[in-house]
């Protein structure tokens, strides 16, 4: 099963921009539906945005324009790149891994390995 450890993550102001990442290892990287996720203190946890085998990505409403998923299947790594971060984007941000194709990877189903998280802090 694969295990995922992310960085990257930091505290910066309003407008900038910060690159997560998310190495994996133990399995077969390029098998599973890849994902990020975040959770502000007193809320849900909410899917940011996922990428499918094939190349397909979703992202929330919120992020639309602004993060960027992608990944590097030769280094097993995962990516978001957050430009013209606000702070309302201040959470702790997880990454995560799922067997699921399709609707379920793009819907934010079934994600059950998860990274330790990386906290970003946008202040205004």
């Amino acid at each position: 099963q694969v295990q995922l450890v992310e960085s990257g993550g930091g505290s910066v102001q309003s407008g900038g921009s910060l690159r997560l990442s998310c190495a994996s290892s133990g399995g077969t990287y390029s098998t599973y539906c890849m994902g990020w996720f975040r959770q502000a203190p007193g809320k849900e946890r909410e899917g940011v945005a996922a990428i499918d085998t094939d190349g397909s990505t979703r992202y929330a409403d919120s992020v639309k324009g602004r993060f960027t998923i992608s990944q590097d299947n030769a280094k097993n790594t995962l990516y978001l790149q957050m430009n013209s971060l606000k702070p309302e984007d201040t959470a702790m941000y997880y990454c995560a891994a799922s067997t699921s194709r399709g609707y379920f990877c793009l819907t934010f189903w079934a994600f059950a390995i998860w990274g330790q998280g990386t906290q970003v802090t946008v202040s205004s």
